[in-house]
């Protein structure tokens, strides 16, 4: 397969110009049939790694995907893009089962969505040995693993797809999984020396704000109503706080329902379809909703409670901004929901595991380090620099050299041959004489006792600093024994230096509430303005056609649409996210939205960055004479000449023979041929001793560009 044909399929079928991070090198494997496990945050891009070697391989690619929302929302959005899909499920009846198997059975389908309840009963299985497949798709791969934060036994049955199709590939997606969780996987799911990519955790887009959980509703409330109506979910712990929190937001005029286990699954799924179609604002749910929303324009993701993991609560948050767009994160966050949180764990099949999953969480919401380092340090991926779109970053507390701190503590885990735990290791710093620790020879290492200066709770803010730094990690699946990362190495050996926050910091920590505002957009005004317009259209035609907004063309392909103003197809299939069905369904329409905006605000005196010349193509395309054209806009002829040069020169459809005759070209291509184009037009104008005017040379000069120093045709 060239790489010409993979990045003509991402721009046709998907509308995309470049991949993103791996993107590119995992779809080759695929279509290198080879198995592979990818790791991509939400949002980054998962689905078209395995929905774009679809396109271009020989069979149909079945997707096994745990939810009937997410099967239906990916469905839609392929359809729309142009690529023959559908999916199987508990949602249609007999006929509908019958008319979709017929179309497999047909070769008509280039991806198939079923769960994985349906992909391991035998007559599925037979009825895909009548078909060529030619990948398997497992999506939420994370669910197999009961080491992993969902954990479902239906996934469990899916290692008998490599035993019983074991030439087919697979790729196995998750957006969340730990180092022990994508170990599980590839054992699992009997992957053949899979390749794994591990994409970078980081959403720069989304801001992290932890806040104290006094007076939350209020902020919640306060929030959204300064949200400008932008969609947003609200998380709450328990079905009750959902069902209280929508009300409130009722009680002040906002869009808002509530979403959780214990409603119908009709009132479930009109809920949900209300909100992906935008009709509803606001979803306030439990974790029961958003495993199957695909919704782009999210801006907000609220936590009322503390999640029980960090898994899932990156999951969460990352449902936020999935367009690239700037978005918020809030999670408030206090004692009680740890002590509840606690007893669910210590109540589930896995105590251990999930307790110091919930510590390991509520670190996150405790730490006065940067926050998306945490987050990322959790995930394998290590990094030094702040991100400067977290709370506190923007509010940073005091700092010290913790060098000489860190290394003893590393220094001794080093020499405990990384095998103990964080109440001994804090033990031998402090030089305790405790029987274990004699009995194991703890007492002979060299770095016995070199931290008793520092009490036990003091060591343990330090640890937390370091777990959260990404100088060390917990082995859950070795008794939760701390191990040294590179990066903790790297420190021990004296190449690096860190800092810590200082003890009197955290003491003096505020406890009040930082106002979270809603980043602003850079939109200037009359750019606001027109994306208002833009997804106003949007919306008429997502109505109409009875899909979700996004699935038309999401807010960053409307963001660009704003900033460049495309107003041909040329143009417009530059945008990100046009492709050649989204063009031919849309496109026109949304060129003649911004040819609107832009003719009204020129009539109105008020220019618009960077659309001059655009807009006197929307003259022209209305049959308007050049000096009708100049009237209207206030300018000169010759400007408007000009601005037909240079629109031809950008590929636009601009028919010269209606300004030249096609004998006054030769005579001034042929002179353009002998001694080339002059520095100034005077000069070619005197050669003709002013026999043709400047708009004629301004003309075939533009010809002579395009036609001839470009090698597209030849003019004799």
């Amino acid at each position: 397969m060239t790489p010409e044909k993979i990045k003509k399929s991402l721009k046709h079928n998907f509308g995309f110009n470049e991949f993103r991070d791996v993107q590119e090198e995992i779809v080759d494997t695929v279509l290198k049939e080879k198995d592979c496990l990818v790791l991509m945050p939400t949002g980054g891009g998962k689905s078209l790694c395995y929905q774009l070697p679809a396109t271009l391989l020989p069979g149909v690619t079945i997707v096994v995907s745990p939810l009937i929302a997410l099967m239906k929302d990916q469905v839609e959005g392929l359809i729309e893009n142009g690529v023959a899909a559908n999916f199987l499920n508990s949602s249609l009846d007999t006929t509908e089962t019958h008319e979709v198997e017929q179309t497999l059975l047909n070769g008509e389908l280039k991806l198939l969505y079923v769960s994985p309840e349906k992909l391991v009963t035998q007559a599925f299985q037979n009825l895909l040995r009548k078909i060529d497949v030619s990948l398997f798709a497992i999506d939420e791969a994370h669910c197999i693993s009961s080491w992993g934060h969902d954990f479902r036994k239906e996934y469990t049955k899916l290692g008998q797809i490599k035993s019983r199709f074991p030439n087919i590939p697979i790729i196995a997606l998750t957006a969340t999984a730990d180092k022990i969780t994508r170990k599980d996987i590839v054992t699992q799911l009997r992957l053949k020396n899979p390749k794994i990519f591990i994409s970078s955790f980081d959403r720069p887009n989304l801001r992290l704000t932890v806040l104290p959980a006094r007076k939350r509703l209020q902020a919640i409330i306060d929030f959204v109503k300064g949200s400008n109506k932008e969609s947003g979910i609200v998380y709450c712990l328990s079905r009750k706080q959902t069902e209280k929190v929508a009300a409130a937001l009722q009680q002040e005029n906002v869009r808002a329902s509530h979403y959780h286990a214990g409603m119908d699954s009709h009132t479930r799924s009109k809920t949900q379809e209300d909100f992906i179609h935008g009709r509803t604002q606001i979803i306030v749910a439990t974790i029961a909703f958003g495993m199957g929303i695909d919704k782009s324009n999210v801006r907000f993701v609220i936590h009322h409670n503390l999640p029980k993991n960090i898994e899932g609560y990156y999951q969460e948050i990352g449902r936020a901004g999935r367009d690239g767009l700037p978005s918020e994160t809030i999670l408030f966050y206090t004692m009680a929901d740890v002590i509840l949180l606690k007893r669910f764990a210590t109540e589930s099949g896995q105590p251990n595991l999930q307790l110091a999953k919930l510590d390991r969480m509520q670190q996150y919401a405790d730490a006065l380090i940067c926050r998306r380092r945490i987050l990322l340090s959790y995930f394998g991926e290590h990094r030094e620099e702040k991100c400067n779109n977290c709370d506190v970053c923007k509010n940073p507390p005091e700092i010290m050299d913790g060098t000489d701190i860190a290394q003893k503590a590393l220094s001794a885990i080093y020499r405990l041959n990384e095998n103990v735990g964080t109440h001994m290791l804090i033990d031998v710093l402090r030089g305790s004489s405790r029987q274990e620790i004699l009995m194991n020879g703890y007492d002979k290492i060299k770095t016995y006792g070199a931290g008793k200066d520092i009490s036990p709770p003091d060591w343990q803010h330090y640890l937390l600093q370091m777990l959260n730094m990404g100088l060390i990690d917990i082995a859950y699946d070795q008794n939760y024994n701390l191990k040294i990362t590179p990066l903790g190495k790297e420190v021990l050996l004296g190449n690096k230096k860190i800092e810590f926050v200082t003890l009197e910091s955290i003491e003096q920590r505020t406890k009040e509430r930082v106002e979270a505002s809603k980043p602003k957009s850079a939109r200037q005004t009359a750019d606001e303005e027109l994306f208002e317009i833009l997804r106003e259209l949007r919306k008429g035609i997502a109505r109409s056609h009875d899909i979700p907004p996004y699935l038309v063309f999401n807010d960053a392909t409307l963001d660009e649409m704003t900033s460049q103003k495309p107003m041909n197809e040329h143009a417009m299939k530059k945008i990100t996210g046009v492709g050649d069905k989204k063009y031919n369904s849309y496109g026109k329409q949304f060129i003649a939205a911004i040819a609107d905006f832009a003719q009204a605000r020129d009539k109105q005196g008020k220019q618009t960055q960077g659309t001059t010349q655009q807009i006197t193509y929307v003259y022209y395309q209305k049959n308007m004479p050049v000096p009708q054209i100049a009237r209207e806009r206030d300018l000169k002829e010759q400007t408007i000449y000009a601005h037909l040069a240079d629109l031809y020169e950008q590929g636009y459809d601009i028919n010269i023979s209606n300004f030249i005759s096609k004998s006054d070209l030769k005579k001034i291509i042929g002179e353009i041929k002998i001694n080339g184009i002059p520095n100034k037009l005077k000069t070619l104008y005197n050669t003709f001793q002013g026999n043709f005017d400047y708009h004629k040379l301004k003309l075939a000069i533009a010809h002579y560009r395009v036609n001839f120093e470009k090698g597209v045709v030849r003019y004799d």
